[in-house]
Parts: C-alpha cells; sequence; structure tokens
C-alpha cells in the first residue's frame, strides 16, 4: 500500500476543495491530529503496518466535510473506499480504516488501542496550551454554521462538552487529562460570572 500516496492525494484535495468557513475542520486539523497520532503510535509501539493504517485513517477521517458537515464520517468511509483501492489497499485495509474513522464520532466510542488513539489525536488540543485558540477557530465555524450564536452559548456547549469526555489513552491521560480538568473550570467561571 502506498500510505504516502493515499495520504498525498487527500491533503491535496483538501487544501484546495474544503471550505474557507471551515476554520476549525482545517488541513491544519489534519495535520495535528496526525503529529499526535503519530507521537502516540510511537508511545504504544505500533507495529508499522498499524501506524501506516492509522496515518491514512487520520488524513481521511474529516475528508467527509468537503461535502457536508452532519454524518462527515460516514462520507469519510465512503472516500475513503473510493479512494484507497487506487493506491493498493485491500479491503481488509479499508475496512480498518474506515472502523477508525467512525471511532471519532462523537461522542466517541472506540474498540481497540488504534481506535483510541485516532480519538485522543482527534481531540488532543483540549488538554493542550493551545486550547482556547483552537477553540476560538471551532467557534467562528459554529457561528458561521448557524449551529451558534453567543460567546454565552459556546461557553456552555463546551463545558458540556468538556464534562462529558474523557481520554482513553495511557499517553493522553497522563499528559492531557490535568490541562483539560483545568480549561473545563476556567469556563465554568466564566459561565458563572455571566
Amino acid at each position: 500500500m502506498d500510505v504516502a500516496g493515499a495520504n498525498q492525494f487527500i491533503l491535496e484535495k483538501l487544501k484546495r476543495e474544503l471550505s474557507p468557513k471551515l476554520y476549525y475542520h482545517s488541513v491544519e486539523h489534519v495535520l495535528d491530529v496526525h503529529e499526535q497520532a503519530m507521537a502516540m503510535a510511537l508511545k504504544e509501539k505500533l507495529s508499522p503496518y498499524e501506524k501506516n493504517l492509522l496515518s491514512t485513517a487520520v488524513y481521511y477521517h474529516d475528508s467527509g466535510f468537503l461535502f457536508q458537515t452532519n454524518g462527515h464520517e460516514e462520507r469519510s468511509c465512503e472516500i475513503a473506499g473510493g479512494i484507497l483501492p487506487q493506491f493498493g489497499f485491500t479491503e481488509k485495509d479499508i475496512l480498518l480504516i474506515q472502523n477508525l474513522i467512525r471511532a471519532t464520532r462523537i461522542p466517541q466510542t472506540p474498540k481497540n488501542l488504534l481506535e483510541e488513539i485516532i480519538c485522543d489525536a482527534d481531540l488532543d488540543y483540549l488538554g493542550r496550551d493551545d486550547f482556547f485558540d483552537i477553540g476560538q477557530l471551532l467557534f467562528r465555524e459554529l457561528c458561521d454554521l448557524g449551529v451558534l450564536k453567543t460567546e454565552e452559548q459556546w461557553n456552555k456547549l463546551q463545558v458540556q462538552f468538556l464534562e462529558n469526555h474523557h481520554y482513553f489513552t495511557h499517553y493522553a491521560k497522563t499528559f492531557r487529562e490535568k490541562k483539560k480538568e483545568s480549561h473545563l473550570n476556567t469556563i465554568k467561571s466564566l459561565v458563572k460570572t455571566h
């Protein structure tokens, strides 16, 4: 399987065709998730084959946004299923990649280590220093999509989301959970003062 070719193909397509109003679900997001997933893959000592599946799943996981926002994961699976055979991926490879993509659907329900890694990498920023900067991008995107109107709505949504979210991998629990809790407390105090 030509992982580099398959990943480059979808990356170029995303660069050309993604809506500029997808401030959060952008090429930068895909590259960030990939970086985090590969760091976790190293810590978890994944085999080269597992790393290849994970890498490709990350590159394709939000490709459905080329066509729709709701249910984009299923559309991403279709896109992967249509493109990956051209790059030498077998039916089995594609099925595993599609399962990884589906695992990122909120609420996340990973069933194995690879799925746990892609889920944690996808929401890695929740426990990082750039949480508020990245969050602003998602806020803008949701406002442009008509999902939200005010910062107050956004803060309440974030509290609800952070309270219900949990990391799955040892890595994320160790290095992201504490900071995520700190962000949650900051937003809770913002909601209180409103």
